[in-house]
Protein backbone atom coordinates (compact mmCIF):
# COMPACT_ATOMS: atom_id res chain seq x y z
CA UNK A 1 0.00 0.00 0.00
CA UNK A 2 2.86 2.41 1.11
CA UNK A 3 6.22 1.97 -0.35
CA UNK A 4 7.93 -0.61 1.58
CA UNK A 5 4.69 -1.42 3.97
CA UNK A 6 2.16 -3.92 3.15
CA UNK A 7 -1.66 -3.66 3.85
CA UNK A 8 -0.89 -5.68 6.90
CA UNK A 9 1.79 -3.29 8.17
CA UNK A 10 -0.43 0.10 7.81
CA UNK A 11 -3.28 -2.15 9.28
CA UNK A 12 -0.75 -2.94 12.50
CA UNK A 13 -0.05 0.64 12.41
CA UNK A 14 -3.76 1.91 12.67
CA UNK A 15 -4.70 -0.89 15.67
CA UNK A 16 -1.16 0.27 17.46
CA UNK A 17 -2.40 4.29 17.30
CA UNK A 18 -5.98 3.35 18.78
CA UNK A 19 -4.21 1.02 21.15
CA UNK A 20 -1.98 3.33 22.66
CA UNK A 21 -4.98 5.96 23.04
CA UNK A 22 -7.04 2.74 24.48
CA UNK A 23 -4.12 1.91 27.10
CA UNK A 24 -3.66 5.91 28.33
CA UNK A 25 -7.42 5.96 29.26
CA UNK A 26 -7.50 2.96 31.14
CA UNK A 27 -4.22 3.19 33.18
CA UNK A 28 -4.63 7.49 33.10
CA UNK A 29 -8.71 8.12 32.93
CA UNK A 30 -9.44 4.97 34.52
CA UNK A 31 -11.77 3.57 31.72
CA UNK A 32 -12.94 0.11 32.51
CA UNK A 33 -16.43 -1.58 31.60
CA UNK A 34 -16.18 -3.32 34.75
CA UNK A 35 -15.13 -0.90 36.86
CA UNK A 36 -18.17 1.22 35.76
CA UNK A 37 -20.44 -1.62 36.96
CA UNK A 38 -19.11 -1.72 39.89
CA UNK A 39 -18.70 1.93 40.72
CA UNK A 40 -22.08 2.04 39.85
CA UNK A 41 -23.60 -0.78 42.51
CA UNK A 42 -21.17 -0.64 45.20
CA UNK A 43 -20.09 3.13 45.21
CA UNK A 44 -22.79 4.84 44.01
CA UNK A 45 -21.57 6.64 41.25
CA UNK A 46 -22.20 6.60 37.84
CA UNK A 47 -19.30 9.11 36.66
CA UNK A 48 -17.27 5.50 34.86
CA UNK A 49 -20.54 4.69 33.42
CA UNK A 50 -21.32 7.71 31.82
CA UNK A 51 -17.56 7.50 30.47
CA UNK A 52 -19.11 4.09 28.71
CA UNK A 53 -22.19 5.77 27.20
CA UNK A 54 -20.78 8.83 26.14
CA UNK A 55 -17.59 7.17 24.52
CA UNK A 56 -20.80 5.10 22.47
CA UNK A 57 -22.40 8.00 21.71
CA UNK A 58 -19.89 10.29 20.50
CA UNK A 59 -18.09 6.87 18.25
CA UNK A 60 -21.55 6.46 17.03
CA UNK A 61 -22.08 9.72 15.89
CA UNK A 62 -18.94 9.59 13.30
CA UNK A 63 -19.08 6.68 12.36
CA UNK A 64 -22.70 7.34 11.20
CA UNK A 65 -21.15 10.80 9.86
CA UNK A 66 -18.19 9.09 8.32
CA UNK A 67 -21.07 7.23 6.15
CA UNK A 68 -22.94 10.28 5.15
CA UNK A 69 -20.29 11.56 3.18
CA UNK A 70 -18.95 8.53 1.92
CA UNK A 71 -15.97 7.83 3.52
CA UNK A 72 -17.42 4.52 5.97
CA UNK A 73 -19.77 1.50 4.76
CA UNK A 74 -21.13 -0.67 8.17
CA UNK A 75 -22.14 -2.90 5.83
CA UNK A 76 -18.93 -3.86 5.14
CA UNK A 77 -17.99 -4.65 8.97
CA UNK A 78 -17.06 -8.09 10.35
CA UNK A 79 -20.55 -7.95 11.56
CA UNK A 80 -22.66 -7.74 8.43
CA UNK A 81 -20.57 -10.43 6.65
CA UNK A 82 -21.33 -12.98 9.26
CA UNK A 83 -24.41 -14.91 10.49
CA UNK A 84 -25.87 -13.95 13.59
CA UNK A 85 -27.80 -15.80 16.30
CA UNK A 86 -29.28 -13.55 19.60
CA UNK A 87 -29.05 -16.75 21.36
CA UNK A 88 -25.28 -16.79 20.94
CA UNK A 89 -24.76 -13.25 21.93
CA UNK A 90 -26.38 -13.76 24.88
CA UNK A 91 -24.83 -16.48 25.89
CA UNK A 92 -21.65 -15.43 24.87
CA UNK A 93 -22.58 -12.44 26.87
CA UNK A 94 -23.23 -13.92 30.01
CA UNK A 95 -20.24 -15.86 29.90
CA UNK A 96 -17.91 -13.16 28.78
CA UNK A 97 -19.37 -11.22 32.10
CA UNK A 98 -19.19 -14.11 34.66
CA UNK A 99 -15.58 -14.56 33.22
CA UNK A 100 -14.92 -10.30 34.10
CA UNK A 101 -16.31 -11.37 37.87
CA UNK A 102 -13.90 -13.83 38.48
CA UNK A 103 -11.04 -12.06 37.49
CA UNK A 104 -12.04 -8.72 38.31
CA UNK A 105 -11.51 -7.69 34.24
CA UNK A 106 -12.00 -8.49 30.56
CA UNK A 107 -9.39 -8.78 27.75
CA UNK A 108 -9.03 -5.49 27.54
CA UNK A 109 -8.44 -4.41 31.25
CA UNK A 110 -6.58 -7.20 31.20
CA UNK A 111 -4.17 -5.90 28.76
CA UNK A 112 -3.73 -2.29 30.89
CA UNK A 113 -2.99 -4.08 33.64
CA UNK A 114 -0.16 -6.62 32.12
CA UNK A 115 1.43 -2.62 30.86
CA UNK A 116 1.06 -1.91 34.10
CA UNK A 117 3.41 -4.60 36.06
CA UNK A 118 0.42 -6.78 37.17
CA UNK A 119 1.36 -10.50 36.31
CA UNK A 120 -1.78 -11.77 37.35
CA UNK A 121 -3.51 -10.58 34.70
CA UNK A 122 -0.73 -12.01 31.91
CA UNK A 123 -2.27 -15.13 32.87
CA UNK A 124 -5.31 -13.70 31.94
CA UNK A 125 -3.97 -12.49 28.68
CA UNK A 126 -2.43 -15.84 27.92
CA UNK A 127 -5.23 -18.38 29.04
CA UNK A 128 -7.87 -16.03 27.12
CA UNK A 129 -5.57 -15.77 23.58
CA UNK A 130 -5.58 -19.41 24.16
CA UNK A 131 -9.23 -20.30 24.68
CA UNK A 132 -10.57 -17.80 21.87
CA UNK A 133 -8.47 -19.97 19.44
CA UNK A 134 -9.98 -23.32 21.07
CA UNK A 135 -13.08 -21.94 20.08
CA UNK A 136 -12.53 -20.11 16.77
CA UNK A 137 -10.58 -23.02 15.08
CA UNK A 138 -9.77 -25.11 17.67
CA UNK A 139 -11.67 -28.07 19.13
CA UNK A 140 -14.56 -26.43 19.84
CA UNK A 141 -15.26 -24.83 16.33
CA UNK A 142 -17.06 -27.46 15.58
CA UNK A 143 -19.54 -26.87 17.80
CA UNK A 144 -19.37 -23.00 17.96
CA UNK A 145 -20.35 -23.16 14.32
CA UNK A 146 -23.27 -25.39 14.25
CA UNK A 147 -24.46 -23.48 17.16
CA UNK A 148 -24.81 -20.68 15.41
CA UNK A 149 -26.01 -21.84 12.13
CA UNK A 150 -28.90 -23.98 13.60
CA UNK A 151 -30.14 -20.14 15.51
CA UNK A 152 -29.02 -17.50 13.25
CA UNK A 153 -31.60 -14.74 12.57
CA UNK A 154 -32.49 -14.56 8.71
CA UNK A 155 -33.01 -11.06 8.59
CA UNK A 156 -32.01 -8.08 6.47
CA UNK A 157 -30.87 -5.76 9.94
CA UNK A 158 -28.65 -6.55 12.94
CA UNK A 159 -28.47 -3.47 14.40
CA UNK A 160 -31.05 -0.64 16.05
CA UNK A 161 -30.53 1.62 12.85
CA UNK A 162 -31.34 -1.03 10.36
CA UNK A 163 -34.31 -1.99 12.83
CA UNK A 164 -35.89 1.32 12.88
CA UNK A 165 -34.88 1.97 9.30
CA UNK A 166 -37.27 -0.76 8.01
CA UNK A 167 -40.00 0.56 10.87
CA UNK A 168 -40.33 3.94 9.85
CA UNK A 169 -38.47 4.00 6.71
CA UNK A 170 -35.73 6.82 7.98
CA UNK A 171 -32.24 6.75 6.86
CA UNK A 172 -30.22 4.81 8.68
CA UNK A 173 -27.23 6.94 9.18
CA UNK A 174 -29.54 9.66 10.39
CA UNK A 175 -30.96 6.86 12.42
CA UNK A 176 -27.64 6.24 14.30
CA UNK A 177 -26.57 9.99 14.67
CA UNK A 178 -29.66 10.20 16.28
CA UNK A 179 -29.21 7.48 18.38
CA UNK A 180 -26.01 8.49 19.28
CA UNK A 181 -26.62 11.98 19.75
CA UNK A 182 -29.75 10.64 22.89
CA UNK A 183 -26.74 8.66 24.14
CA UNK A 184 -24.20 11.56 24.14
CA UNK A 185 -27.18 13.53 26.24
CA UNK A 186 -27.45 11.11 28.57
CA UNK A 187 -24.06 10.74 29.40
CA UNK A 188 -23.88 14.82 30.24
CA UNK A 189 -27.14 14.81 32.16
CA UNK A 190 -25.58 14.41 35.39
CA UNK A 191 -23.71 17.62 36.74
CA UNK A 192 -21.47 15.26 38.56
CA UNK A 193 -19.85 13.65 35.49
CA UNK A 194 -20.48 17.84 33.44
CA UNK A 195 -18.32 18.88 35.78
CA UNK A 196 -15.33 16.18 35.71
CA UNK A 197 -13.78 17.13 32.57
CA UNK A 198 -11.05 14.65 32.64
CA UNK A 199 -13.53 12.18 32.23
CA UNK A 200 -15.13 13.60 29.56
CA UNK A 201 -11.96 14.02 28.11
CA UNK A 202 -10.76 10.59 28.27
CA UNK A 203 -14.45 9.16 27.23
CA UNK A 204 -13.67 11.35 24.26
CA UNK A 205 -10.10 9.52 23.45
CA UNK A 206 -11.75 6.27 23.74
CA UNK A 207 -14.01 7.20 20.59
CA UNK A 208 -11.39 8.69 18.76
CA UNK A 209 -9.70 5.31 19.21
CA UNK A 210 -12.93 3.27 18.31
CA UNK A 211 -13.39 5.77 14.90
CA UNK A 212 -9.87 5.54 14.34
CA UNK A 213 -10.26 1.46 13.81
CA UNK A 214 -13.38 1.33 11.79
CA UNK A 215 -11.93 4.19 9.39
CA UNK A 216 -9.12 2.90 8.43
CA UNK A 217 -9.65 -0.47 8.34
CA UNK A 218 -12.09 0.56 5.92
CA UNK A 219 -10.02 2.80 4.06
CA UNK A 220 -7.25 0.13 3.58
CA UNK A 221 -9.93 -2.58 2.14
CA UNK A 222 -11.11 -0.01 0.05
CA UNK A 223 -7.87 1.22 -0.92
CA UNK A 224 -5.44 -2.09 -0.73
CA UNK A 225 -4.76 -4.56 -2.49
CA UNK A 226 -5.53 -7.10 -0.09
CA UNK A 227 -8.57 -8.20 1.57
CA UNK A 228 -9.27 -6.93 4.72
CA UNK A 229 -11.67 -6.98 7.37
CA UNK A 230 -13.29 -4.07 8.85
CA UNK A 231 -13.59 -3.82 11.94
CA UNK A 232 -12.35 -1.89 15.27
CA UNK A 233 -10.94 -2.72 18.58
CA UNK A 234 -12.18 -6.10 20.34
CA UNK A 235 -9.59 -7.96 22.48
CA UNK A 236 -10.70 -11.50 22.35
CA UNK A 237 -9.52 -13.05 18.71
CA UNK A 238 -6.83 -10.67 18.96
CA UNK A 239 -4.96 -11.94 22.17
CA UNK A 240 -4.75 -15.46 20.04
CA UNK A 241 -3.74 -13.68 16.93
CA UNK A 242 -0.96 -12.24 19.12
CA UNK A 243 0.18 -15.22 20.74
CA UNK A 244 0.46 -16.63 16.58
CA UNK A 245 2.35 -13.42 15.89
CA UNK A 246 5.18 -14.22 18.54
CA UNK A 247 5.34 -17.70 18.18
CA UNK A 248 5.40 -17.63 14.51
CA UNK A 249 5.09 -14.87 12.10
CA UNK A 250 4.81 -16.77 9.18
CA UNK A 251 1.45 -19.04 10.36
CA UNK A 252 0.05 -15.41 12.17
CA UNK A 253 1.27 -12.40 10.77
CA UNK A 254 0.69 -8.85 11.52
CA UNK A 255 -2.98 -7.45 11.64
CA UNK A 256 -4.90 -4.75 12.95
CA UNK A 257 -5.62 -6.76 16.06
CA UNK A 258 -1.81 -7.89 16.61
CA UNK A 259 -1.17 -3.59 16.61
CA UNK A 260 -4.25 -3.09 19.11
CA UNK A 261 -2.54 -5.71 21.74
CA UNK A 262 0.39 -3.64 21.51
CA UNK A 263 -1.00 -0.33 21.42
CA UNK A 264 -3.13 -1.40 24.90
CA UNK A 265 0.65 -2.62 26.17
CA UNK A 266 2.81 0.40 25.30
CA UNK A 267 -0.43 2.98 25.92
CA UNK A 268 -1.26 1.26 29.83
CA UNK A 269 2.70 1.58 30.66
CA UNK A 270 3.08 4.32 29.72
CA UNK A 271 0.15 5.82 31.41
CA UNK A 272 1.19 3.94 34.50
CA UNK A 273 4.60 5.27 34.10
CA UNK A 274 2.99 8.93 34.21
CA UNK A 275 0.39 8.29 36.79
CA UNK A 276 3.87 6.64 38.75
CA UNK A 277 1.39 3.79 39.31
CA UNK A 278 3.73 0.75 37.51
CA UNK A 279 4.60 -1.79 40.02
CA UNK A 280 5.02 -5.98 39.42
CA UNK A 281 2.30 -7.58 41.01
CA UNK A 282 1.95 -11.24 41.44
CA UNK A 283 -0.94 -13.49 42.46
CA UNK A 284 -0.83 -14.29 46.40
CA UNK A 285 -1.71 -17.84 46.64
CA UNK A 286 -2.22 -20.68 44.65
CA UNK A 287 -6.41 -20.32 44.79
CA UNK A 288 -5.63 -16.74 43.53
CA UNK A 289 -3.64 -17.96 40.36
CA UNK A 290 -6.16 -21.01 39.52
CA UNK A 291 -9.39 -18.10 39.79
CA UNK A 292 -7.42 -16.01 37.60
Amino acid sequence: MWDGISDAGVLALVGLFGGLLLGMAARIGRFCTLGAIEDLLYQNSSVRFRMWILAIGVSTVFVFALSVIGQFDPTQSIYHQTSWSPLVSILGGLVFGYGMSLTGTCGFGALARVGGGDLRSFVIVLVMGIASYVALSGPLAGARVALIESTDLETDFISYPGLIHQVIGMPQAAVGIALGGVLVLVAVSSSEFFRNKSAMLWACVVSLAIVSGWYGTYWIADQGFASTAVMSHTFSAPLGETLLFIMTSSGGGLSFGVGSVFGVLAGAFFGSVIKGHFRWEACEDPRELKRQ
